[in-house]
């Protein structure tokens, strides 16, 4: 296919990020709380994962989960953490904000973009919950981010291959659209062939099974732990590659 496609991993922890790195993904989109969709990670897990990794970091600004509608003192938390990042030597953020009505808050992503800058900024998916992407695509292009991630405003990408499509063409290389969810070693050819998208965006995640040998059984809230799994991560880059 093209030995020109560039694969982001989502990593929820540092091994994740390594293991991005190990099995040649170009860039980690680092995050925390996987449950929640992703929110911002610490600054000690930005920090100690720019030293361990030299491929790309772009940490999620995300200070809670849920919408992408964030008040005085959110806004305020997101500024910090940018110059956070920009301090750690991050290459870019990912980020995203909407106003209210789900419209791309243009405003507002236009000053976290000076906020950012030199860092790269990629707008997420954010845009798959706003009315019109086509319009959205346009105020993104115009607040100066470099890409967009999106399922093409479905659950998974793979069911969204005709919109993806019309989405790289309208950007016509001024931005780029990078397919992200649900993208697996099993679809990853028939995206590229179907979307004209270069780039990609996967956790390719897998639980951890638990080695702490004493385990309280009413205690039910600790959660799991992901990994990045890198055979899989391997055989996405496998195929892309063709």
């Amino acid at each position: 296919m093209s030995n020109n496609i560039i694969l982001e991993v989502c990593s929820f922890n540092i091994q994740s990020c390594i293991i991005a790195e190990k099995a040649g993904a170009a860039r980690v989109e680092l995050c925390d709380n996987p449950v929640e969709g992703g929110t911002t990670p610490s600054h000690g897990a930005i920090a100690q994962t720019r030293e361990r990794i030299s491929i790309q970091l772009y940490p999620i600004i995300r200070p809670r989960a849920g919408n992408y509608f964030y008040d005085a003192d959110e806004f305020a938390i997101m500024k910090k953490d940018i110059e956070m990042c920009k301090q750690s030597g991050c290459d870019g953020i990912s980020v995203g904000i909407q106003k209210q009505d789900g419209e791309i808050d243009t405003e507002r992503l236009n000053r976290i973009v000076e906020w950012a800058y030199p860092m790269g900024v990629t707008c997420n998916r954010v845009f798959d919950a706003a009315p019109d992407p086509f319009k959205a695509l346009e105020e993104i292009v115009q607040c100066g981010c470099e890409r967009i991630l999106t399922s093409g405003q479905k659950s998974a990408a793979a069911d969204a291959a005709e919109i993806l499509a019309r989405l790289v063409k309208q950007a016509d290389e001024r931005i780029i659209i990078m397919p992200g969810a649900g993208v697996r070693s099993s679809n990853i050819e028939k995206l590229i062939l179907e979307t004209g998208a270069t780039e990609f965006h996967t956790s390719a995640r897998k639980v951890v099974e638990n080695n702490v040998t004493h385990q309280n059984p009413y205690i039910l809230d600790i959660g799991n732990v992901y990994l990045a799994d890198e055979n899989e991560l391997r055989k996405i880059l496998s195929v892309a590659k063709q």
